[in-house]
């Protein structure tokens, strides 16, 4: 009695003999013959490629979403989207997803000419940036901007109180046909302000005692009748200082003055115990700011039997 050994094949054979069935080349029957195996079993190993490669490329497919769902987050993260990658999954188009408050240029820095995920295209439609944007190179002349500046730099500093309508009058006599809307476009650029008196810098303090004003019928007409304090501000590179000036209404002398880097109280003492030092009026006027209606600085002038008198908002 013949009995049949049972032969067993590694991995490496089953999958060749695999492979050389799928790929047609020979029958079944021919396979069998050079490989020494039941045509059956040659089917059976066929079939269990066939039916794991789609889990396979699925499973690789799987991982190549999930890494440019990866990159999109990322894109969404650094231009400051809320808006997760969920649209993408859906289908929906994500170039309709705009990113309205980022400028052209910092889109166009987003773009990754590297990633090879995801293609400058597609970049470009989740950043909501055209590529026409992208690709395109400004070759706009801006010499006569530059020219402009230059101008309005030097006429600014002769006349630093020049606001746009001044300036954009002013550029007209000088022969350049320009519009206020470009005139305020460089003058943003340069930073620079048209220096004119600021609201409320005369705050009051509503827990201090307002004086009347006693100068309506007065007759101004002898100095040291009546004296004057006020404060304005002086434009700085960086900043402001601000200025008090103590004057003489009659004369129009100014008897002292003083400037500090805040509005506190103690520069208007300065100036005014400076002032005391050359005379003494009969009358101290001035508004009715924080500064002035302190009890340090009306205490110093009742000290000194000076009547004080506080204008209202809008006088002089």
């Amino acid at each position: 009695m013949v009995r049949n050994i049972r032969r067993g094949h590694d991995g490496a054979f089953k999958a060749k003999v695999a492979l050389d069935s799928i790929k047609g080349e020979k029958t079944l029957a021919q396979l069998s013959s050079e490989f020494e195996v039941h045509a059956n079993q040659i089917g059976q190993w066929r079939k269990q490629p066939l039916k794991e490669l789609p889990n396979l490329f699925s499973d690789r497919r799987k991982k190549q979403d999930k890494e440019q769902e990866d990159l999109i987050s990322e894109l969404y993260r650094q231009i400051g989207q809320l808006n997760k990658p969920e649209a993408y999954k859906c289908g929906v188009g994500l170039g309709q997803k705009k990113v309205p408050n980022a400028p052209v240029e910092e889109k166009r820095k987003l773009i990754d000419t590297e990633n090879a995920m995801i293609t400058i295209s597609r970049q470009c439609e989740l950043l909501g940036l055209s590529r026409s944007s992208y690709y395109y190179e400004s070759e706009r002349d801006d010499s006569y901007n530059l020219w402009l500046m230059n101008l309005i730099d030097e006429q600014f500093t002769r006349t630093p109180f020049y606001g746009v309508e001044r300036m954009t009058a002013w550029l007209r006599r000088q022969g350049q046909e320009v519009n206020h809307k470009r005139v305020r476009r460089l003058i943003r650029l340069m930073g620079l302000e048209a220096i004119y008196p600021k609201p409320r810098l005369n705050i009051s303090n509503q827990a201090h005692k307002k004086y009347p004003y006693l100068l309506s019928t007065l007759a101004i007409n002898h100095p040291d009748q009546v004296w004057c304090a006020d404060i304005t501000y002086i434009r700085m590179i960086h900043g402001f200082v601000y200025l008090i000036a103590i004057m003489d209404w009659y004369s129009r002398y100014v008897l002292s003055r003083e400037i500090s880097t805040t509005l506190d109280t103690s520069f208007c003492l300065l100036a005014m115990k400076q002032a005391l030092e050359l005379s003494k009026p009969e009358i101290l006027n001035t508004d009715q700011g924080c500064q002035f209606t302190s009890l340090e600085f009306t205490g110093r002038l009742e000290q000194e039997d000076i009547r004080i008198s506080m204008g209202g908002r809008g006088r002089t």
